[in-house]
């Protein structure tokens, strides 16, 4: 199985973000991407940098204005607030109407969310080779490999068409299940982060060719909040292709796979053709921002339900923190998976 990482994706390097009104370590750090690069080399993993694809892929599902903001918004924000200010928004559009201002305090506030994706110096390089990761996967698969796999970090599930949030810049998922609709007709995206793919879930949500399903707490009472309630089942031609199937806060290991279950039968039933794979080691047990009890075992077992759909199917790695079972989590899932398809 094919794997795919950049080492500018570590470039990225944000060192607090605030949570409940506090300023607190950030979770998404290089190290994660560290750790699970090292386990696949210690698995016999051959791991390849992705070739550039430019940005056409990445407009491809975000708004252009946003891609096109982002590769110099840090040193304009430096410019204007000095480097030892934190790159993050402090104004709001609220509802998005009205238009983009010409000042980089108000840019921020337009095409980005929250305070945890802030900007630091290597964030543009680390979002685009963490895109470019991705791209390179879906090439891999639409060139005949049964599998690939992007070890994407920055993640990027949270990414919305037109702004960053939770930790993500680039919808590397959506960005590799678009790429995947140039051959076939019908692609699934199956989210098994603990958090909800809110960004996919905008960025798709009108798309009838692209099935998307999330497993993650209810968003009324665990973050992100506001997208991913099971009555979200898409609109337009997207209409009834969008699953949202909520866990108990303190799920078991049992739980969340027969949960798995219920996405792989809808993902059937839709008639995927290929499978994009979001896929998070945050659901486990002891990680950082646990909210489900998913052991290595299980996602073992994960691997093995999806990998016997039988699809032609690209790995994105979204999250899954500095927990102790990081490494024990990722060797579980993807060399069970590499087992599976051989």
């Amino acid at each position: 199985m094919k794997v795919y990482f950049d080492a500018r994706q570590l470039g990225h390097a944000p060192q607090v973000y605030f949570r409940r009104g506090a300023a607190m370590p950030h979770q998404e750090q290089p190290q994660r991407a560290e750790i699970l690069r090292d386990m696949l080399l210690s698995e016999g993993f051959e791991i390849s940098a992705p070739g550039d694809h430019g940005v056409g892929p990445i407009k491809a599902v975000h708004n252009p204005g946003y891609v096109d903001f982002l590769p110099d918004a840090y040193d304009r924000f430096v410019e204007s607030a000095g480097a030892e200010a934190l790159a993050i928004p402090t104004m709001h559009p609220g509802v998005r109407r009205g238009k983009e201002p010409r000042d980089i305090h108000g840019q921020l506030g337009w095409w980005m969310t929250d305070t945890s994706t802030l900007l630091t110096p290597g964030s543009w390089d680390a979002a685009y080779w963490s895109a470019q990761s991705a791209v390179a996967a879906a090439e891999a698969v639409l060139s005949g490999e049964r599998a690939a796999y992007a070890l994407c970090r920055p993640p990027g599930h949270h990414a919305m068409r037109d702004c960053s949030n939770g930790f993500c810049f680039f919808n590397n998922a959506c960005i590799a299940a678009h790429h995947m609709t140039s051959k076939y007709r019908k692609v699934a995206l199956i989210d098994v982060d603990v958090h909800t793919g809110n960004g996919s879930l905008d960025i798709l949500y009108e798309r009838g060719d692209i099935f998307f399903c999330s497993l993650h707490p209810d968003p009324a009472t665990y973050p992100t909040f506001f997208l991913g309630h099971a009555d979200e089942t898409g609109e337009g031609a997207g209409a009834g292709t969008k699953l949202n199937l909520l866990l108990e806060q303190g799920a078991s290991q049992d739980d969340v796979l027969a949960t798995l279950d219920k996405g792989i039968a809808a993902a059937r039933a839709f008639g995927a053709e290929a499978l994009v794979v979001s896929l998070g080691f945050d659901m486990a047990a002891d990680d950082p921002l646990a909210a489900v009890a998913v052991y290595p075992d299980g996602f073992a077992t994960m691997a093995r339900k999806l990998a016997d759909m039988g699809l032609p199917t690209v790995l994105v790695q979204e999250g899954g923190y500095l927990g102790p079972s990081l490494a024990d989590n990722g060797r579980a899932f993807l060399t069970t998976f590499r087992k599976a398809i051989q």
